[in-house]
């Protein structure tokens, strides 16, 4: 990893000095109740580095980017960017609404495009109903500004970006529904035009969530390419390893930066703590010398107005000192702790026999026996997630059998975290109801629950306004609770932290029932023993090791 790095830092300054970087200096941000979130956030993302920000979920890694971005402001310090910014939008793979390829790509480009556009549509439209002179002369005031803010540019770019991404021209495709598009074709899509387009510093927050596997290695010969400066949040091991030059950790109320690649991060954030835990002794032990000497001195001064000097200048080291206050203390570490218990079931959890999804794949045949950790891998759209909601129990149209065995209960994570009926209400709320997969629990219980979930600061908050990460552990926690022998997982890994991904898996190789998992996470897929392939032609089989398409498994044989 290093050399790599070193080699590539060579290649930038050889071939095309660069000039984008972006500056973070003191940030601090305090939440509207009060709380600070973190302060003293430093860090610099240099041309021709990728930077990874990581931390448990909740700790202010998506607001940290929302400053930097300026969509919001800090209550200190400041950022200073060169080279131009742009920023991928955290919506980007879950748009559902009538937003076109049009208005995605405008979403990621910067706002002065943005205002143009605006303006440009609207007098548009204007001019369908009134076609009078001064609509004629805001018409032009109106192009000119589109061409001013970059917008013929933006265009000529949109087009190869529409190509690459899609297929098609830009022509014909702005005006396409980008619900029509995947998550994965719409992450493409925004990645194409921010990583082609002039801003010379990128911000991106979860960039391969969505990517299959293709496109993930997709992004990290890019970012291994790119002479941008970036700067991204990522879940992803395998993409962290492989894309990260520096880490960025955001913890303990703050920010430090292991100048090195994720794969020797552990071992420095441990080595960090043990010196700022010994720090923190050593500073507890001075503490109790000073005070204890005010103490002595104080004693002596009533009786001997001689020390009545010393007994000053005693306190006011002892005040000085503590003034300066001590060094933190080594962060708590949020751990989740899943009692994924499940139970004993027939041999056979599931039979398949002829089963076809219309339209998505082949008639297939396949048996999952009791115990089994199966992982589900394939391109997007080739019909992963539509066969985990068939043995969930939903409404899948299919030809063909799916059969579940003797005591198997299914549960399902979804990856998208809809749940209409969840919205409105606070955790404690869902989990005292109940529903027709769990019994509910009383107020104590839920909180014990939330607790072991790292979600004890979220008892009483609304489940739309958790983070994406909270949400997949409350997902996980209904697991639990539901008592479920069949646990079907779609992108589990995806939002959680390190540490609960990491906790996760752990909690999955002591479950009790079998495993059906679908997932692009290479670092979770090699947990597994058994790997169901859905290729893009349709065909389903099975494959001796971790692969996502047809050319890896012609290498594997």
């Amino acid at each position: 990893m290093p050399e790599e790095n070193n080699s590539r830092s060579l290649r930038h300054c050889v071939h095309h000095p660069p000039v984008g970087f972006l500056d973070a200096s003191a940030l601090a941000y305090r939440l509207p109740d009060g709380r600070e979130l973190f302060r003293d956030v430093t860090f610099r993302v240099s041309a021709g580095s990728v930077v990874s920000v990581v931390g448990a979920n909740g700790v202010g890694k998506t607001t940290l980017l929302r400053i930097l971005g300026g969509e919001l402001s800090p209550m200190e310090g400041g950022v200073r960017v060169e080279g131009g910014l742009a920023v991928m939008p955290q919506f980007v793979g879950s748009v559902r609404d009538d937003r076109t390829v049009r208005d995605l790509l405008l979403a990621a480009a910067p706002m002065a495009l943005q205002k143009a556009a605006a303006e440009l549509d609207d007098v548009e439209l204007a001019l369908m109903e009134d076609d009078s002179e001064p609509v004629q002369m805001r018409y032009a005031e109106a192009l000119a500004s589109w061409g001013e803010a970059g917008g013929y540019a933006a265009e000529v770019l949109w087009d190869t970006v529409t190509v690459a991404a899609l297929g098609v021209p830009y022509d014909r495709a702005k005006y396409r529904g980008v619900k029509t598009l995947s998550g994965g074709e719409q992450k493409r899509l925004v990645l194409e035009a921010l990583l082609r387009g002039p801003e010379q510093v990128l911000l991106l927050d979860e960039p391969d969530n969505y990517l299959d596997v293709p496109g993930k290695r997709w992004l990290e010969e890019r970012l291994a390419e790119t002479l941008k400066a970036v700067l991204l949040v990522s879940h992803d091991r395998e993409l962290l390893s492989v894309a990260a030059t520096h880490v960025v950790t955001v913890e303990g109320g703050s920010a430090w930066v292991h100048p090195g690649g994720f794969d020797t991060w552990h071992e420095a954030r441990e080595a960090r703590w043990e010196r700022i835990a010994e720090q923190r002794t050593r500073w507890d032990e001075k503490h109790e010398q000073l005070r204890q000497l005010v103490i002595t001195l104080r004693q002596q001064a009533s009786y001997n107005d001689g020390m009545a000097s010393r007994y000053q200048a005693a306190q006011t080291r002892l005040r000085k000192f503590e003034e300066a206050g001590p060094p933190p203390l080594p962060p708590k570490q949020e751990r989740l702790k899943p009692r994924l218990r499940g139970g004993r079931t027939g041999v056979r959890a599931i039979t398949c026999e002829n089963l076809e999804l219309t339209g998505l794949m082949k008639p297939f045949d396949l048996e999952i026996f009791f115990a089994d950790r199966v992982c589900v891998l394939g391109s997007n759209g080739s019909g992963k997630s539509h066969f985990l909601r068939l043995l969930a129990g939903d409404t899948v149209e299919h030809t063909g059998v799916a059969r579940l065995g003797a005591r198997v209960v299914p549960g399902l994570f979804a990856q998208t975290h809809e749940h209409p009926e969840w919205v409105g209400r606070t955790l404690v709320d869902i989990l005292w109801h109940g529903d027709d997969t769990r019994p509910g629990i009383d107020r104590d219980q839920a909180i014990g629950a939330l607790s072991r979930y790292g979600l004890a600061a979220q008892n009483d908050q609304r489940f739309e306004t958790l983070s994406g990460g909270q949400q997949a552990r409350l997902q996980v926690l209904l697991l639990e609770l539901s008592g479920a022998t069949l646990l079907l997982l779609d992108e589990p890994t995806d939002n959680l932290d390190l540490n609960s991904a990491e906790a996760l898996q752990a909690a999955l190789a002591q479950f009790t029932g079998t495993v059906v998992a679908v997932t692009h996470d290479r670092w979770f897929a090699r947990s597994f023993d058994r790997f169901v392939l859905f290729r893009s032609d349709g065909e389903v089989s099975e494959v001796d090791v971790p692969v996502w398409d047809e050319e890896r498994v012609r290498r594997a044989r």
